[in-house]
C-alpha cells in the first residue's frame, strides 16, 4: 500500500468544471466565445482526409482505419502496378521472340519454295 500513488484530489473550478489539482489549471479568457482559427488546407497532406472527417463527425474508428488502410492500400497497388509491368514486358519479349521466329521460318521456306520452283520449269 505503501507503494500506491496518492488519490487524485478534484478540484471544482469557478466556471462550474472539474480539475485533478495536480494539474495546472487552465488560464481564463474573457467573457466572450472563444474563436479558433483552424484551416484544412493547412494540415500536411495525408492528413487532410482525417481532418475533414473529423470535422463532419465520423466516428475515430473511421479516422484511424483511414490511418491504418490508406498507406496499406497506397503499398498494395504499387505491388499490383510493379507485377503488372513486369507481366507487360515479359509478354512484350515473348511477342518479339515468336515474331522473329515467324519470319525467320517464312522467309526460309519462301527461299526453298522458290528454289523448288525454279528446279521444276
Amino acid at each position: 500500500m505503501e507503494s500506491l500513488p496518492e488519490r487524485a484530489q478534484v478540484v471544482r473550478l469557478p466556471d462550474g468544471t472539474y480539475v485533478y489539482a495536480d494539474q495546472p489549471t487552465p488560464a481564463p479568457y474573457g467573457g466572450g466565445p472563444q474563436v479558433v482559427h483552424q484551416h484544412i488546407h493547412h494540415a500536411p497532406p495525408d492528413r487532410t482526409v482525417q481532418r475533414v472527417a473529423l470535422g463532419s463527425g465520423v466516428g475515430a474508428g473511421a479516422v484511424a482505419a483511414g490511418v491504418y488502410f490508406g498507406p496499406l492500400l497506397v503499398g498494395v497497388l504499387t505491388a499490383i502496378a510493379a507485377n503488372l509491368a513486369m507481366l507487360a514486358f515479359l509478354a512484350l519479349v515473348l511477342g518479339w521472340g515468336v515474331v522473329t521466329v515467324v519470319k525467320t521460318v517464312a522467309a526460309t521456306d519462301t527461299k526453298t519454295a522458290k528454289s523448288r520452283r525454279g528446279k521444276r520449269r
